[in-house]
């Protein structure tokens, strides 16, 4: 007799599999964050609000209160739900575009207010559900539907680099981290440190993780992990950049 195991409590069986692209980055996000909730055991206060693009395919994934908000607005949502309620532990989960362009001013003003949530974005350097167009994080010289000759950088700016920006602006208490699919296990326990921040009370938690999305980047599967773990990592840098106990990007930050 096979004895399967336990379905983690956090997870809603019945959507099994996910709705995601064959190669999509975000079903292995998903998956570290619902290993992290019921590590906590936090899934009977969690809030989980997903962000219009990509992320939307993710509103029935948890067995968890979940809301889907308009594009680039899940940081306030999150935030209004979380002052009503501080015992809840908001989750506003978001792809590049939507917390980069147009939801930028919210992640800013979110993080200069040290708003006690947790906020994960997905980094996969283009607007997936939309056909593969330049986003915020198109790295110099990547072809997108809307850059076919490569991002040109005297035009268009350096990719965001957000990660780096919300460190800047946050004060003491926020934790600052970017991880991959490529390594699942660190990812989970920088977002466990996420949720563990919101938890203790300590200020803004913010993840980036680097995705794949192999539909619009057109590559096999050997080129799709070289381009996240080899190309993207390059300017987007792996690692710890604050947290509750330094004092700032440089002494928070572990790369690897």
């Amino acid at each position: 007799m096979t004895i399967q195991p336990a379905m983690p409590k956090s997870w809603r069986a019945d959507t099994k599999p996910h709705k995601f692209c064959p190669g999509c980055g975000h079903g292995l996000v998903l998956k570290a964050l619902g290993q992290a909730i019921d590590e906590l055991g936090i899934q009977d206060r969690a809030v989980f609000g997903c962000d219009i693009g990509c992320s939307l395919l993710s509103w029935d994934f948890f067995n968890v209160d979940t809301v889907q908000t308009h594009h680039g607005r899940t940081n306030p949502v999150i935030t209004g739900l979380k002052r009503a309620n501080p015992d809840l532990i908001g989750i506003a989960y978001m792809g590049d575009g939507g917390g980069y362009a147009i939801g930028a001013q919210h992640l800013v003003s979110a993080a200069t207010r040290n708003e006690r949530i947790t906020a994960i974005l997905v980094n996969n350097t283009q607007y997936g559900m939309t056909g593969g167009q330049m986003a915020p994080t198109t790295l110099p010289g990547q072809k997108t539907e809307t850059t076919p000759y490569g991002r040109d950088i005297e035009q268009t700016g350096h990719p965001t680099q957000g990660p780096e920006m919300v460190a800047a602006i946050t004060k003491e208490g926020a934790y600052v981290a970017r991880g991959t699919v490529a390594n699942l296990r660190q990812l989970k326990n920088f977002i466990k440190k996420a949720l563990q921040n919101q938890i203790e009370g300590n200020g803004f938690s913010f993840v980036e993780v680097l995705s794949t999305c192999p539909t619009n980047w057109r590559t096999n599967a050997k080129e799709t992990w070289h381009f996240v773990e080899n190309e993207m990592t390059q300017y987007f840098k792996i690692g710890e950049i604050k947290a509750p106990d330094s004092k700032g990007p440089e002494e928070g930050q572990t790369n690897g």
